[in-house]
């Protein structure tokens, strides 16, 4: 079924649109969940209350990008389960990657102080456009999906080895973007 046809499902709120959603979606955000949380029963729960919460948000929203606008409701309740879950624990997939990314964006002053939240996001995505399709599949794989380096050397054909010199130099790259656009992190 189109996307069209779900989002009106869910403005005639008929329970339908979420059986349809599961069946076009259901794996992908699946996927994501277990890779943020490592427990396929965590991840079933985060998804049921995505799909609540989508319930709840369509209407009044109309998405234009369907499984983004799920994936996003998908991924936040994840990690909020995963903070709960991990409090005081440290868990090496999530944490390792999100150590790799902040090494690029903080530093003694709060990323906060120096630009709004989402004027860092407006400048995250100008940056994503403008590396390459293979260089943006391997970061939002490994900082949006939390994919570990062998899981995104299978799926995009390089070795391991090449996928942590590219994240190494893209993360550079962002740093350099940033700092041109005098964002000093």
């Amino acid at each position: 079924m189109e996307d069209e046809k779900i989002i009106a499902l869910f403005f005639e709120r008929s329970e339908l649109g979420i059986q349809e959603l599961d069946k076009k979606y259901g794996k992908l955000c699946r996927r994501l969940s277990f890779q943020i949380l490592g427990s396929e029963s965590d991840a079933e729960e985060c998804i049921n209350d995505a799909y609540l919460g989508t319930w709840n948000a369509i209407p009044p929203a109309n998405p234009t990008l369907l499984p983004a606008f799920v994936l996003k409701i998908v991924r936040n309740i994840s990690l909020c389960r995963y903070r709960k879950k991990t409090a005081a624990k440290r868990n090496s997939m999530q944490e390792v990657a999100m150590e790799e990314l902040e090494a690029s964006l903080t530093s003694k002053e709060s990323v906060e102080g120096t630009i709004e939240a989402k004027e860092l996001a407006r400048m995250l995505e100008a940056f994503l456009d403008v590396l390459s399709a293979k260089d943006r599949a391997i970061f939002l794989k490994r900082y949006w999906f939390y994919e570990n380096c062998a899981e995104i050397a299978k799926t995009v054909g390089l070795t391991e080895k090449n996928i942590t010199v590219r994240l190494t130099r893209i993360r550079a790259r962002l740093r350099k973007y940033l700092m041109e656009r005098e964002i000093y992190l």
